[in-house]
C-alpha cells in the first residue's frame, strides 16, 4: 500500500499495525470470498470473524498430510485399547468418577453427552418467530449463547480436532464443518461451563446436534432465507447428513476443549481492539475541541520514558493532530503565552500514559488468543508419531481467562478517559469558552448535552462494576476433582458486554465532540470578525487624539481590546448573549483605558462605548452564528483525521449541528407548518435539513452507535491510517 506523503512509522505502532493487518486480512476475505481452510495451523483472529460475523465459508483441508494425522491418532487409539491400556475418557469415568473402567466404549461417550446436556434455554430459544410461545415473563432475556460465537466455536473446535491429537474421526469433523456451512448452529445455554475442563456443557450442545438428538435444536433457514430453528434430528436430514454415533473418545474430544472460550475473546478482542484506536482518534479530536495543545504528544516526552504503548500513543494522536488549525503544535521551543492554565488537563495531557498500558495488555491479550486458535485443548492427547498417549490438563482455559480480564481492565480504562474528556467538554468552566452542555443558543433555557453527561455516568459506573476479575471467584466443582477453573467463557461474555458499554460511551462522545468542535470553530470564525468591530466601535466612539499615542498604535490598541474582549467572553459563556456581550465589554473597560492612556476620553463617551460595543457585539455574534449554521466550516479547521469522524457523522449519517432548542423535533415540525398530531407523515414533507433535524438526541446517537458497531467508522479510520501510511507497512 502507497503511503501520502508521510514516512512509516511501523515500528512505532505495533498495535495498531496488528489491528490494520486483521482488518485488510477481513477486508480480502470478504472481497475474494476464499473459504476459510481449517487445518490446525492458520487459522487467525480475521477468519473467525469472517465466518461468524460476516457468513464467510469455511472448510476442512484436503491435504493428505493433515488429513493422515488425524487418521493416525484414531489409528493408535484403537490399538491402545486393543491393548489392554487404560486411557482416561476412553475406557474410564469422567473426572472425579474415573476410578471406573468400562469396555464399552461407544456407550462411554453417549453417557459423556447425556451428561453433559445439561444447560438451561428457554422454549422461546428454541422455537422460531412464527412460532413462538409467549415468554414465561416479560423480564427474561434469551438464555442461548449469541450465534456468532457458537458458529466461532464449532470452527475454532475442528480447527484444534484436525491437529491429529484427538483420537476424533474426519468424517465426525467434515459433519460440524458441513453444519457450519450451510449456516446451521446449535442452540447453546448461555451459561453453566466453568471452562476447566474444557467448555464441558457448551459444547455438548454441538456434540448433540451431529447425534441428531431430537431434543438439541439448531437454528437455520428455510429456502426464503427466513430463520427457523428445528431439532437436530430434523436438521440433519436436511443438512443430507447422517446422525454420528460417537466412537471411542470422540463424545470426550469434542466437548473437552476451550473453543467457546476462544470464539468469544476473539470476537472480543477483535472489537476492543478496534475502540483502543478509536480512543485515541477521539482524543486527538478532544485536544481539538478543548482548544487543547498537540505538544502533549511530542515524541521527546515518550523518548525519556520508552514504554511502547506509551510511545505508540502519543506518535498516533499527534499524527491524527497532523494539520489541525486548531491544536498546532508549538512554533518555538520554549513559547507558552495560554491565559489561565498553563498546560491540558489530565485528560488529554496524559492520554499516552493512560492509554498506552492498554495497547500493551491488548497486544499480549492478542497473542494469548491467537496462540489458543491453533492449539490442541483437550485430554488426553495423542501422539501417534511418538506412539504415547498423554494426560495433562491443556482444557485448563486460565490463558484465556488471562487474556480476558486484561480486556476487562483495559476497556474500563478507555472509559473512564473518554468520561473525563466529555465531563470537560460539557463544563463551560473547563472547555476553554465553550458554552455549559454545549448548546448553540441561550444557556439559560438550552441544556443540549447536559443529558449525555448523565449518561456517560452511567455507562463509566456501569463499565467499571463489570471490570472485576472473575477467577478470583473461582468455585470447587465436579467432585472436588476440578478445584481450580478458568471461567474463560464467563470472563470472555464479561468482555463482550463492556465492549457493548464502552460502544455506547464511545457513540455519546462522537455526538459530543461534533457539537463541540463545531462550536470551536464558530467561536474562532466569531474571534476574527470582533477585531473588525472593536476597531469600528471605537472609532465611531470618537475618543479624543485617536486610538493611538506615541507608543501604542491604533493596530496594536486594536488587539489589545480584542483580546481582553474575548477572554472575558470565554470566561462568560454561561451568560446569555445579551448579558455576556454586556459584562465581556464592562469588565474589558481596564484595558481600553491602559491603551488610551493620557488621551483617554471622558466618561460619557466610555458609556457610548460599552453601548455601542454590546451591541455590535450581539449583532456580530447573530451575524456569525447564523452564516455558520448555514454552512458550518468546520472541516477546514480540524485535522485531516478528526474530518473522517466529523464527517461520517456530519455526511454520511446526516446528524446536524445541534442549534439549541429550536431543534427540539415538536417546536421544529410545529414551525415548520407540520400537523403536530401527524409529525411523521408531516416529516416527510419537509426539506432535508428540517428532516434531519426532526430526531430527539438520542436516536442521533444511536445511529452513531449501530453504525460503529456494524465497523462504519472503523473501516474509514483504517482507511485513512492506508492512504497516510500512518500504520501501513510493506511486510504486512
Amino acid at each position: 500500500m502507497g503511503s501520502i506523503g508521510r514516512p512509516r512509522q511501523c515500528n512505532l505502532t505495533p498495535h495498531a499495525n496488528a489491528a490494520y493487518a486483521d482488518w485488510v486480512a477481513l477486508q480480502s476475505r470478504l472481497r475474494t470470498r476464499d473459504a476459510v481452510v481449517v487445518n490446525g495451523r492458520d487459522l487467525t483472529i480475521a477468519d473467525v470473524v469472517a465466518v461468524s460475523l460476516y457468513k464467510a465459508k469455511a472448510g476442512l483441508t484436503a491435504d493428505p498430510k493433515d488429513l493422515q494425522l488425524v487418521q493416525d491418532s484414531v489409528s493408535f487409539l484403537e490399538r491402545e485399547l486393543a491393548s489392554g491400556h487404560i486411557i482416561y475418557g476412553v475406557n474410564t469415568g469422567f473426572g472425579g468418577s474415573a476410578d471406573t473402567r468400562t469396555q464399552h466404549f461407544e456407550r462411554l461417550q453417549s453417557a459423556a453427552i447425556q451428561h453433559l446436556n445439561v444447560g438451561i434455554l428457554l422454549q422461546a430459544d428454541k422455537t422460531d418467530a412464527a412460532s413462538a410461545k409467549a415468554p414465561v415473563n416479560g423480564l427474561l432475556r434469551s438464555h442461548a449463547l449469541p450465534n456468532p460465537i457458537v458458529k466461532a466455536a464449532m470452527l475454532i473446535r475442528c480447527n484444534s480436532l484436525m491437529r491429529g491429537h484427538s483420537g476424533v474421526r474426519v468424517s465426525v469433523i467434515e459433519s460440524v464443518m458441513k453444519l457450519l456451512s450451510l449456516d446451521m448452529t446449535p442452540v447453546v445455554p448461555l451459561r453453566g461451563s466453568i471452562s476447566a475442563s474444557g467448555d464441558l456443557s457448551t459444547l455438548s450442545y454441538i456434540a448433540g446436534a451431529i447425534e441428531g438428538n431430537p431434543d438439541i435444536y439448531v437454528r437455520t433457514a428455510t429456502e426464503d432465507g427466513e430463520p427457523k430453528i428445528l431439532p437436530a434430528s430434523e436438521t440433519l436430514r436436511l443438512a443430507g447428513l447422517e446422525p454420528v454415533r460417537l466412537q471411542a473418545k470422540e463424545g470426550l474430544g469434542i466437548t473437552n476443549g476451550t473453543a467457546p472460550s476462544c470464539a468469544a475473546a476473539c470476537l472480543a478482542i477483535y472489537q476492543a481492539n478496534q475502540l483502543a484506536i478509536l480512543t485515541q482518534l477521539l482524543t486527538a479530536m478532544g485536544t481539538e475541541a478543548l482548544d487543547g495543545t498537540a505538544d502533549n504528544y511530542h515524541p521527546f516526552i515518550s523518548s525519556v520514558r520508552p514504554h511502547p504503548g506509551q510511545a505508540e500513543v502519543a506518535h498516533n494522536i499527534h499524527s491524527f493532530l497532523a494539520h489541525s488549525k486548531l491544536s498546532p503544535p508549538s512554533t518555538t521551543p520554549t513559547a507558552n503565552s495560554r491565559v489561565g492554565l498553563a498546560q491540558d488537563r489530565y485528560a488529554l495531557r496524559t492520554a499516552p500514559q493512560w492509554i498506552g498500558p492498554q495497547l500493551e495488555d491488548l497486544q499480549l491479550a492478542t497473542r494469548q488468543i491467537t496462540i489458543e486458535l491453533n492449539s490442541t485443548t483437550d485430554n488426553p492427547l495423542i501422539d501417534a508419531a511418538h506412539g504415547r498417549i498423554h494426560h495433562g490438563g491443556n482444557f485448563q482455559a486460565h490463558a484465556l481467562t488471562s487474556a480476558m480480564e486484561k480486556t476487562l481492565l483495559a476497556l474500563q480504562n478507555l472509559g473512564r478517559l473518554l468520561a473525563a474528556q466529555s465531563a470537560e467538554l460539557l463544563n463551560n468552566a473547563t472547555s476553554r469558552g465553550l458554552p455549559p452542555n454545549l448548546s448553540c443558543d441561550d444557556p439559560s433555557a438550552s441544556f443540549t448535552c447536559k443529558g449525555f453527561d448523565v449518561n456517560m455516568a452511567a455507562y463509566a459506573a456501569e463499565l467499571a462494576a463489570l471490570a472485576r476479575p472473575v477467577s478470583a471467584h473461582v468455585q470447587v466443582a465436579e467432585m472436588g476433582n476440578q478445584s481450580v477453573n478458568s471461567m474463560a467463557l464467563v470472563a470472555a461474555r464479561a468482555v463482550l458486554e463492556a465492549v457493548e458499554v464502552l460502544a455506547l460511551m464511545a457513540a455519546t462522545y462522537v455526538y459530543v465532540l461534533c457539537q463541540a468542535l463545531d462550536l470551536r470553530c464558530l467561536r474562532v470564525e466569531f474571534g476574527r470578525a470582533v477585531n473588525r468591530v472593536v476597531g469600528e466601535v471605537m472609532r465611531r466612539c470618537c475618543f479624543a487624539g485617536g486610538l493611538g499615542n506615541e507608543e501604542v498604535g491604533e493596530a496594536e490598541v486594536v488587539d489589545r481590546v480584542t483580546a481582553a474582549i474575548l477572554q472575558r467572553w470565554d470566561q462568560l459563556a454561561h451568560l446569555d448573549l445579551p448579558d455576556r456581550c454586556a459584562t465581556a465589554v464592562r469588565e474589558s473597560l481596564g484595558a481600553v483605558l491602559d491603551c488610551l492612556g493620557d488621551h483617554g476620553a471622558d466618561m460619557k463617551r466610555i458609556r457610548e462605548y460599552q453601548r455601542q460595543m454590546a451591541a455590535a457585539l450581539e449583532v456580530c455574534y447573530d451575524d456569525v452564528r447564523a452564516a455558520f449554521i448555514a454552512r458550518p466550516r468546520t472541516g477546514e479547521y480540524i485535522s485531516p483525521a478528526s474530518k473522517v469522524v466529523y464527517d461520517f457523522v456530519r455526511t454520511d449519517l446526516k446528524i446536524p449541528l445541534n442549534r439549541g432548542v429550536e431543534d427540539h423535533p415538536p417546536l421544529l415540525l410545529r414551525k415548520a407548518g407540520a400537523d403536530n398530531g401527524n409529525a411523521a407523515n408531516g416529516a416527510a414533507k419537509l426539506d432535508d435539513d428540517v428532516a434531519a433535524r426532526s430526531r430527539i438526541l438520542g436516536t442521533m446517537a444511536s445511529e452513531i452507535y449501530e453504525a460503529l458497531r456494524r465497523g462504519e467508522l472503523h473501516d474509514r479510520i483504517m482507511r485513512f491510517g492506508e492512504e497516510t501510511g500512518l500504520w501501513s507497512c510493506e511486510d504486512k
